[in-house]
């Protein structure tokens, strides 16, 4: 999968996710402050994006995802 793929489907997650208009989300997004989403909303969010792209995302790892860039190249490092 390309990064460009990944990136829009992380923007469409996060932007469905927390009711938001994809074009005000971009890779410099911070996913906490940004978009003010919570543990709740941040594990939620962990959780949609293991199923898109079928990849277990550790408790470890999911700590270190603070931008949408962040979590697109986690993501494609680990893509097949």
């Amino acid at each position: 999968m390309e990064r460009q793929e990944i990136l829009d489907k992380v923007i469409t997650l996060v932007a469905d996710h927390f009711e938001l208009d994809p074009a005000s989300i971009t890779g410099e997004t911070n996913l906490t402050k940004d978009i003010d989403a919570d543990s709740i909303d941040f594990v939620e969010l962990v959780l949609e994006m293991e199923d898109e792209f079928g990849a277990e995302i550790s408790d470890e790892d999911a700590e270190k995802l603070i931008t949408v860039n962040n979590t697109v190249d986690y993501i494609a490092s680990r893509a097949k």
